[in-house]
């Protein structure tokens, strides 16, 4: 948990812990933290970092997992962070749904993160040609 929280760090939560007890496991939010986009209800992976109150996108945090608070449905604004969106904001790309937008958080699981746009390539379901439509919109 970093960010906008009173007692940023890594904590361990109960399988099946949601977003909502990452926040009370890490103090609660600052005043004037944005929680918009931000699903409390959602369950966590292992391995996955919550950045509260960061805009989204490529520099919203520097660990290589996570997902980032703030983030929105519908057309991403600008590149999406391979490393830190959620499967629900990988799902807005276009030709990613759920199935692949799943492949592509279990890839940076297992690998540590991606160092490069073009690792994506070795996630399954990616190939030349989709790899051609989301290069453009992805970043490390």
């Amino acid at each position: 948990m970093s960010g906008k929280v009173r007692r940023p760090g890594i904590r361990q939560l109960p399988s099946g812990a949601r977003v909502a007890d990452a926040l009370r496991a890490a103090g609660g939010v600052r005043n004037g933290a944005d929680l918009t986009g931000l699903n409390r209800a959602r369950v966590l992976t292992d391995g996955e970092q919550i950045v509260v109150g960061a805009p989204s996108g490529p520099s919203a945090a520097g660990g290589p997992l996570g997902s980032v608070a703030g983030g929105g449905t519908g057309s991403p604004a600008g590149p999406v962070s391979l490393n830190t969106a959620t499967a629900e904001q990988l799902d807005t790309l276009p030709g990613v749904g759920p199935v692949l937008a799943q492949h592509i958080v279990d890839y940076r699981t297992q690998h540590g993160g991606f160092r490069s746009v073009d690792e994506l390539r070795e996630v399954n379901g990616i190939g030349d040609r989709r790899f051609a439509d989301l290069q453009p919109l992805v970043g490390p």
